[in-house]
């Protein structure tokens, strides 16, 4: 009797190891996407929700996001870089410079007065981050890098219109560099992610903040205060932020060829490149809506803003020294970072 059954047992079994394939290849990856903004954020409506609709398609439904907007998954926008890292999200979008001083070569690109696009900071970021940082990066993939664009000053009860209005002011800034910026300028610095904010304002804790017209709207930030500042658009932006899309490495390695494909066809530099597009294209609505409401808008003169580098210039001095003195090539690097900007530059 047990010779007569091994056959039905080992097809029984086959069978069954056929249809658990069958059945793992049919079930759905869904990628638990966390990250700071709003629903309906810029980023949120024009990178977010397409990125995630295209690889949905694109994989005929088998790989979708979960959505976690402004951290509703929970932790701090500061643990976004170690939740992906530890796999606790799948993706992230975040900014490095929320944990000061912990990604030191991306930094390069948060110097003042090194950027004026965009587009042309997250190519010049990614070819860079091939170069020098990866590394810093442990467990985690790097889906695109870019930069914001120009970074303004923006103010409740004084427009800042040369360095001697900084005395006094506490000032918002998103990371160590920027911090440094504004104390060297004369402002006290006040570090804090961008959804503190609105309270933050509204309660008189900080007079303004340093910000790209992007991102203000989602926040209502334009109705918060009353003076914007600009910098003269021929020159490189006061400031920039470096941002990450990431996604957890071993998450990555897990997916089939087919979805991996997928995944590296939906990121990359030229990815980073659009990203970059989007948020320099994303400058218009955001200064309209100050405009609407009634802002004073000024512009800082190249002649001003030339006092304004001499002042943050011992920043690039002491970042080359930080740097040097974890062994890498810093002056090496920041060539390197400022040639793929003029490289990169895009016309305006």
């Amino acid at each position: 009797m047990k010779t007569i059954h091994r056959p039905l047992v080992w097809l029984a079994a086959l069978a069954g190891s056929a249809l658990m394939a069958s059945t793992a290849a049919a079930q759905e990856v869904t990628l638990k996407f966390h990250h700071i903004w709003n629903p309906q954020a810029m980023a949120s409506v024009n990178l977010i929700q397409p990125w995630c609709d295209k690889i949905a398609k694109e994989s005929g439904g088998k790989m979708k996001c979960q959505i976690l907007p402004a951290m509703s998954g929970g932790g701090t926008p500061p643990q976004l870089v170690d939740r992906v890292k530890d796999g606790v999200d799948d993706l992230v979008i975040t900014l490095p410079g929320y944990t000061a001083g912990r990604f030191p070569a991306m930094e390069v690109f948060e110097l003042p007065f090194m950027c004026n696009s965009a587009e042309a900071g997250a190519h010049a970021a990614w070819d860079y981050l091939q170069k020098y940082a990866l590394k810093e990066f442990p467990g985690t993939k790097i889906l695109a890098t870019w930069v914001h664009d120009e970074g303004y000053i923006h103010t409740r009860d004084k427009q800042v219109k040369t360095m001697a209005d900084f005395k006094g002011l506490k000032l918002r800034a998103p990371t160590r560099q920027t911090n440094k910026l504004l104390a060297a300028l004369g402002a006290s610095p006040v570090g804090m992610p961008l959804p503190a904010i609105p309270d933050a304002v509204s309660k008189g804790t900080i007079d303004g903040f340093l910000l790209p017209w992007e991102v203000m709207p989602s926040l209502k930030l334009h109705e918060l205060v009353k003076y914007d500042s600009e910098t003269d658009p021929a020159r490189p932006a006061l400031y920039s932020a470096v941002f990450i899309f990431a996604m957890n490495q071993a998450k990555y390695d897990s997916l089939s060829p087919e979805l991996k494909k997928i995944i590296d066809d939906n990121s990359g530099g030229s990815f980073s490149q659009s990203i970059g597009k989007i948020w320099d294209n994303s400058q218009a609505a955001g200064r309209k809506a100050a405009i609407d409401r009634g802002n004073t808008l000024y512009t800082i003169p190249a002649a001003e803003l030339d006092n304004w580098v001499r002042a943050s210039a011992p920043m690039y001095i002491g970042w080359v020294a930080e740097i040097e003195g974890k062994g890498m090539p810093a002056k090496q690097m920041l060539q390197d970072a400022k040639d793929l900007l003029a490289k990169y530059k895009v016309a305006k």
